[in-house]
């Protein structure tokens, strides 16, 4: 079989839209023909190397989407042929397969256990979760990272509570799913930061009580004028950016927590001081806010279905897999607000 792929040949240059050989599923493997793909901020990352050299290059990207099952492989139990699933990177239940390799012009295209900026993919059948025939694919795709992690970040990592205070540097897709957890945990004030009016104009249509551009505020300040002198209950950085990191941490409070999500450049190191963690204050990194697939899709998805959260307003602008660079751009330039997402 033969799909067009979207394929990271070099660092910091644009994807290269080509088309690969797709085998057979083996054991543990499940064949998806993919329906639409968010694009993350980590997709990005991956792009510029902020965690240095890609060993693995030419490989193919993407961690969240939604998609059909065409063919299982051996040993697989948890989705048949014919269902549709949400394809995430938390790992889920059933086996963890090789992660494949494809052929193409370019020669050996490498992959990890999940990717969706291709038309067809091989997926590990841990990284696919099955949902209702009828269920949007568009927040089908959302719930493989943005909406998981960002509501698994409110719950599981920042433990939030109802009349809490919280800040969120970044106003991404994750940021966005943050800000709407926070508001359905019932914060008392939700605070908004970003660079791009666009993205907090969406922040405030999902539960951000106050809105800071960080191009023209004075944001520690800001935060405190809010807040008070004490600081945030919680503040989560979603930037990687080191300065931000350390004003996020500056500003929570002497029992809060500071969250990190965005991964800063490698080598990049930022200083804080460390007194406080010694007595109260938490400082941690988030892996996907400790999202578990097998449980947390069905549920986003009982509660979409009861119209109890609408995660639509996450989702931004529109692309066919041809124009993914287009999408990429519009994200690092900011001309896009929400979620990239990607149909094919």
């Amino acid at each position: 079989m033969k799909s067009l792929a979207a394929i990271l040949v070099k660092q910091k240059a644009p994807l290269e839209l080509i088309e690969i050989e797709v085998p057979a599923p083996g054991k543990g493997q499940v064949l998806v023909k993919l329906t639409c793909t968010g694009v993350c901020g980590s997709q990005i990352g991956e792009i510029d190397g902020v965690k240095g050299p890609d060993r693995f290059l030419p490989h193919l990207l993407g961690h969240e989407g939604s998609g059909q099952v065409v063919e299982c492989g051996e040993g697989v139990s948890t989705v048949k042929e014919s269902d549709h699933v949400v394809l995430h990177w938390r790992k889920g239940s059933g086996l963890e397969g090789v992660p494949p390799k494809y052929e193409s012009k370019l020669g050996t295209i490498n992959a990890g256990w999940i990717t969706t900026f291709n038309e067809f993919a091989l997926i590990s059948e841990n990284r696919a979760t099955a949902v209702p025939p009828m269920f949007d694919p568009e927040i089908a795709a959302l719930l493989g990272c943005a909406v998981t992690t960002g509501f698994g970040v409110v719950r599981n990592n920042a433990k939030l509570k109802q009349g809490e205070s919280i800040g969120v540097f970044g106003a991404g897709g994750v940021g966005l799913s943050v800000i709407q957890a926070a508001a359905l945990a019932g914060a008392e004030k939700i605070i908004a930061t970003d660079i791009h009016q666009n993205r907090l104009e969406l922040a405030d249509k999902l539960g951000a009580t106050h809105l800071l551009d960080a191009s023209k505020a004075d944001v520690e300040k800001e935060v405190r004028d809010i807040v008070g002198a004490a600081g945030l209950d919680v503040a989560v950085e979603n930037t990687g950016n080191v300065r931000v990191i350390e004003m996020a941490y500056e500003l929570t409070s002497a029992q809060g927590r500071t969250i990190l999500v965005g991964v800063p450049p490698k080598g990049s190191k930022a200083t804080i001081y460390t007194l406080p963690l010694h007595f109260g204050r938490v400082l941690t990194g988030s892996h996907g806010g400790d999202a578990m697939p097998e449980h947390d899709v069905p549920e986003f998805v009982e509660i979409c279905e009861q119209g109890s959260l609408d995660f639509s307003l996450q989702i931004g602008k529109r692309y066919k897999l041809r124009d993914i660079n287009d999408a990429i751009d519009d994200m690092r330039s900011g001309a896009a607000a929400g979620r990239c997402m990607i149909h094919m």
